[in-house]
């Protein structure tokens, strides 16, 4: 079947659309996304500001004729801490659907570090053993890990690279005080998580997936994306110790000439170096593998696996 993802995060809103059928990895058939940022949008009474639910809502309308235009039979809608976090997050989410005709879920924090956690298990397979997993979103930071596809602990704390800028930084780029103020904070929160995580066991593989992690791999010298998914990218620790004194010093426009990083994100990348330096250091991980699957194509294979199916497929034959 074909299938259409629709992913309001707090910097990327993203339409996938996927061949997919249960058994089978989905197949990427289509993507259009916008980079809104709508934390930028959150106003200091925590609320969403009409301008970032206008460019939303016009989004999703968009979003809901292009899967009609690529055959979708079936569109999942979430949205994940931007909105969640919200004081009118249900009005914002009503105003939508009211418009679209588009019902969308909003995933709690430790079900978006369930689904990427399920989408890190099928890549890498029962083999990999007891996996650690790490996602530094927009507005938050997900850890889980576990030997299933369930994890044992999945936590999530609001540590996203988009938040931190915007509620800790000034300046362009920040000041040493500023830095050290925010690390202070982030190293502080993850510190209390470790104990509970560690307790199940040591991982036998360290994950990280999202595009933050994704670009600290890049400008460190993994492998372009152009190059495809299936070559191993990897971070190491003592790599992201040098980035992340070199990143909270430079200003947004020298993030972005760095090779793999995107003008959209440059600008919340040094606090983004600050969580996966912290996170790294704190659960003592050497090196990271990088996933390209994340929380989407959790949220794919959940739906796959939920598609009803016949007792003659175990079989691959046909009834009698």
């Amino acid at each position: 079947m074909r299938l259409g993802v629709l992913d309001i995060g707090s910097n990327t809103v993203h339409l996938l659309v996927v061949d997919a059928h249960r058994g089978a990895r989905p197949i990427p058939a289509y993507s259009h996304k916008e980079g809104l940022r709508l934390t930028e949008y959150l106003g200091e009474d925590n609320r969403l500001a009409d301008e970032g639910i206008e460019r939303l809502a016009a989004f999703v309308e968009e979003a809901v004729h292009l899967a009609e235009d690529k055959g979708v039979e079936d569109l999942l809608a979430f949205a994940t801490s931007a909105v969640r976090e919200a004081a009118n997050g249900e009005e914002v989410l009503a105003q939508v659907e009211a418009r679209s005709g588009v019902h969308i879920e909003v995933l709690s924090g430790r079900d978006e570090a369930r689904l990427t956690f399920l989408a890190v298990r099928r890549w890498f397979g029962w083999s990999s053993g007891r996996l650690l997993a790490f996602d530094i979103g927009g507005g938050s930071l997900e850890i889980a890990a576990g030997v299933d596809e369930e994890p044992d602990v999945a936590v999530s704390l609001p540590l996203g690279a988009g938040r931190l800028t915007r509620d800790w930084f000034t300046g362009d780029p920040p000041s040493p005080e500023e830095v050290r103020t925010l690390r202070r904070h982030v190293r502080t929160e993850i510190a209390r998580t470790v104990g509970g995580v560690v307790r199940y066991g040591e991982a036998d593989r360290a994950v990280a997936t999202s595009k933050t992690f994704k670009q600290l791999a890049r400008i460190a010298g993994a492998a372009p994306s152009s190059e495809g998914p299936y070559v191993s990218r990897s971070l190491s620790r003592e790599d992201m110790a040098e980035w992340v004194i070199k990143l909270t010093t430079m200003g947004a426009a020298e993030r972005a000439e760095l090779s793999g990083v995107s003008e959209g994100r440059a600008a919340q990348l040094a606090a983004g170096a600050l969580v996966a330096d912290a996170t790294m250091d704190l659960f003592e991980v050497d090196r990271l593998e990088v996933c390209p699957w994340a929380l989407r194509e959790g949220v794919i294979l959940r739906r796959l696996d939920l598609l009803p199916g016949r007792l003659d497929q175990l079989s691959g034959g046909t009834p009698e």
